[in-house]
């Protein structure tokens, strides 16, 4: 018998800043251990003032050294840093394939910064589906900024921008579909922009169509925000203190007009939602190995229901057995 997890003196450990206690929880949190309700109710009262800050955009345009780079710059600030770097799940172990994290190594002694790879264990929008439970544990644990970096982008991959207070999506000249990539749904995600491998020809062409496809969006009214291009050499450090500084005046303008509350509103809404649909499907998989949703299925084969009839019958049965 497996010994019991004391959740709240796990808690309080990572309220401290020990990290051995923060990875526990963010395990817990994987795993969907039977605590992970218990963990989320310890958390709740101490999460809310982390800063989250996503970071994507197409392999090769240098997501994990620019994310090493905001590192640094953030610490150079003095705040508390918690990375979340999402990778592609092993197809043959489920494990996450860039685990190892090598460029943001020089961190690894810093007791100010956390560095936890996820897997995305097949997850659509390039996130985890247990990343939002890991951000409350990094904010809960004091880290005054988590940036949450994702697996490529596209029409798929954008619960970035709705798990991220701001959105930072990174473009790479020379990569032959940047601006195409952007076309395919980037420009709705994004809030700030940052054309990487800036001392690389065709740098200045890429941030000027980029600007121009911009400048062709919706009509924007007086104050509304309007994405701002960067220029980066990340792995130089080039640029890097601009991105902060835009990122700084986006959450400005998002408490300035009420966007940040929305935005978390929003993203509180989802989860709550995400979990409810979870505990749902986990129920009508019970019921796929009893007798009754083969009898719905067989009535739906018949012609005697229909389908939607057949749906509102299930959902009453679980809401009533509920």
């Amino acid at each position: 018998m497996a010994a019991r997890v004391d959740v709240p003196g796990l808690v309080a450990q990572a309220r401290e800043g020990r990290p051995r206690a923060v990875a526990r929880l963010i395990s817990l949190v994987e795993g969907a251990a039977p605590e992970l309700r218990e963990v989320m109710a310890e958390l709740a009262p101490h999460c809310g003032g982390a800063q989250v800050v996503g970071v994507t955009g197409a392999p090769g345009v240098g997501k994990s050294t620019s994310t090493s780079a905001l590192v640094s710059a953030y610490r150079r600030t003095g705040r508390r840093v918690g990375v979340l770097a999402i990778d592609p799940s092993s197809p043959f172990s489920g494990g996450a394939l860039l685990g190892d994290r090598v460029r943001m190594s020089e961190h690894a002694s810093d007791s100010g910064v956390y560095i936890r790879s996820m897997a995305t264990r097949g997850h659509l929008g390039g996130l985890s589906w247990s990343a939002p439970q890991a951000i409350r544990v990094l904010d809960a644990a004091g880290c005054d900024v988590v940036l949450v970096e994702t697996v490529g982008v596209g029409q798929s991959e954008v619960d970035i921008a709705a798990q991220a207070d701001t959105a930072v999506v990174l473009l790479a000249p020379g990569m032959g579909d940047g601006i195409q990539a952007a076309k395919a749904g980037i420009l709705e995600i994004g809030d700030v922009f940052v054309v990487n491998k800036a001392d690389r020809e065709g740098a200045d062409a890429t941030a000027r169509e980029l600007n121009h496809m911009l400048g062709l969006g919706e009509a924007r009214a007086p104050g509304d925000w309007r994405q701002p291009v960067v220029k980066t050499i990340a792995a130089e450090g080039v640029g890097v203190d601009e991105v902060v500084a835009a990122v700084e005046k986006h959450r400005g303008w998002m408490e300035e007009h009420g966007v940040l509350a929305e935005r978390r509103a929003r993203r509180a809404a989802r989860e709550i939602e995400t979990i409810a649909v979870t505990a749902l499907r986990e129920r009508i998989g019970e019921l796929r190995g009893g007798a009754r949703l083969d009898a719905l299925a067989g009535r739906v084969l018949d012609g005697t229901l229909d389908p939607y009839g057949a749906a509102d019958e299930l959902l009453t049965e679980l809401t009533e057995a509920g």
